[in-house]
């Protein structure tokens, strides 16, 4: 008897993002419906207000009319993006892959299934970085492209790994490999992404880089400056915590 297909749980996370979503999740929910994969699409909720609540649960019904398979998690309380991707993560402790992608739409939708599509035919997990390339196009302000070219910068130098992209928001990862570090994740902010690769690669877990098209959007939360202090916190911890470690490759 042939093999069932692989399960994928895939989530959003949103915080009073409500607005963006309402112009982002129809294309996915339309990408999603013309796939065969057989992807449970979370709409993970970190807290937010109660109008945004209201309003979520209306784009749910939108976006259930044409792909069913949705449903919507609210956490207790604002802990961040990696937290509600965690605890969202555990809802199914079967699934076989595990997914996210931001509401921003700044990783399209097509592009988004494309890598959980990767994933599967290459059996690896599978991060979006921000490259040009023949098929890719990058579009964001100087200022933005600067900052996230010294973030790289400076993350290599603390963390000692040499990723393209550690912060992009779309990645694909073996639930198995996820699992054997989840116990150890400590960061619920914008520093998950980093925290999350940081930890694989302890692990020995391998995964693949994939360029994709990236859009910058226009009402993001994350201020450059506001939160490059804490970025700059947060990977220290990260740092402290993984320091000493090797690999299965270096043991």
């Amino acid at each position: 008897m042939p093999h069932p297909p692989p399960t994928i749980l895939l989530v959003t996370p949103v915080w009073n993002d409500s607005a963006r979503l309402a112009c982002f999740g129809p294309e996915l929910a339309a990408v999603l419906a013309a796939t065969a994969l057989p992807i449970h699409w979370i709409i993970a909720d970190d807290g937010s207000e109660t109008s945004e609540r209201a309003r979520l649960a209306g784009l749910l019904e939108e976006f259930a009319a044409v792909f069913p398979r949705v449903t919507l998690h609210f956490a207790a309380a604002h802990y961040g993006k990696g937290s509600v991707i965690r605890e969202a993560w555990a809802l199914d402790p079967q699934v076989e892959w595990l997914a996210f992608v931001d509401a921003d739409g700044a990783v399209s939708a097509a592009q988004t299934v494309a890598l959980i599509e990767a994933a599967l035919a290459l059996d690896s997990s599978v991060t979006g970085i921000r490259k040009r390339t023949a098929g890719t196009r990058i579009q964001e302000s100087f200022y933005r492209g600067l900052l996230h070219r010294v973030f790289l910068m400076v993350a290599d130098c603390m963390l000692g790994m040499c990723s393209e992209d550690l912060q992009c928001g779309a990645k694909v990862l073996r639930a198995a490999d996820y699992r054997r570090i989840a116990s150890g994740l400590r960061e619920g902010g914008l520093a998950f992404d980093s925290e999350l690769l940081c930890a694989l690669y302890h692990s020995g877990a391998a995964w693949q880089e994939m360029p994709v098209s990236w859009t910058q959007k226009h009402g993001s939360k994350v201020r450059p400056l506001r939160d490059a202090w804490a970025m700059l916190k947060a990977l220290y911890r990260v740092r402290r915590r993984f320091r000493g470690r090797s690999t299965k490759a270096e043991a």
